[in-house]
């Protein structure tokens, strides 16, 4: 939900901590023998490790950029860096489908209100994705009564704007709340799949559905899922 409205106080905040270091140190040689040979097989294995973190980084699904994201009418996108997780704008509507998945994210903002969070998850195989897109889109398909259920101050609505063709096929919603003391907010989301990835993408800003640019952001959707791979 977008962070004016009283939904999103009931965005669940998980806190992660993850703690990454790699130390490479060898013994002295305190005999004086010549340690070249030892050198050399260190520098090998240090160059083999980048190498492999370096595969491993550019294996990964490619990011919508800034200007890929609908177009704002009187601001530009910026976006933030690649990052290991889950935004905490999605964890409330997807948050039973989320354990034990090595996903990232990306966060994009204008200078306004309006926001919007790429989030790809890669499993093991293309029949674990497609179960995994499948879960994503009934937790969307949930969340209105998700949200009427938590907080009896806000209605919620779901629009479903149908099925993209686009690799192994996308589905684009739009969700709307307003709360007892006024506050409305339009969200999108799509969640796209291709082989072993699932993006799962959101537009939010204030207002409601006639405020919400569908075709343009089923347009950043299919850049999305084409991006993948």
């Amino acid at each position: 939900m977008s962070k004016r409205t009283r939904a999103a106080s009931l965005t669940t905040f998980v806190a992660a901590s993850v703690a990454l270091g790699a130390v490479l140190a060898g013994p002295a040689d305190a005999t004086g023998k010549d340690t070249s040979a030892s050198k050399h097989t260190s520098t090998n294995a240090s160059a083999k490790v980048m190498k492999a973190k370096a595969t491993k980084a550019s294996a990964w699904p490619k990011f919508l950029s800034a200007s890929q994201l609908p177009p704002h009418p009187s601001s530009s996108w910026t976006s933030g860096k690649v990052t290991d997780g889950v935004p905490d704008e999605l964890r409330f509507c997807i948050q039973d489908t989320l354990p034990g998945y090595d996903s990232r994210y990306r966060d994009f903002r204008t200078d306004l209100e309006t926001n919007a969070q790429q989030l790809t998850f890669v499993v093991g195989s293309s029949a674990k994705a497609k179960a995994l897109a499948t879960r994503l889109n009934k937790d969307i398909r949930a969340c209105a009564t998700r949200i009427e259920q938590s907080d009896p101050e806000t209605e919620a609505a779901l629009k479903d704007y149908g099925k993209l063709s686009v690799e192994e096929g996308a589905h684009a919603y739009g969700l709307h709340t307003e709360t007892s003391w006024g506050a409305t907010d339009i969200n999108l989301y799509s969640v796209g799949r291709d082989g072993r990835a699932v993006t799962l993408v959101r537009w939010a800003q204030m207002g409601d559905f006639s405020d919400a640019p569908v075709k343009a952001f089923k347009k950043t959707t299919t850049t999305a899922v084409n991006k993948l791979y």
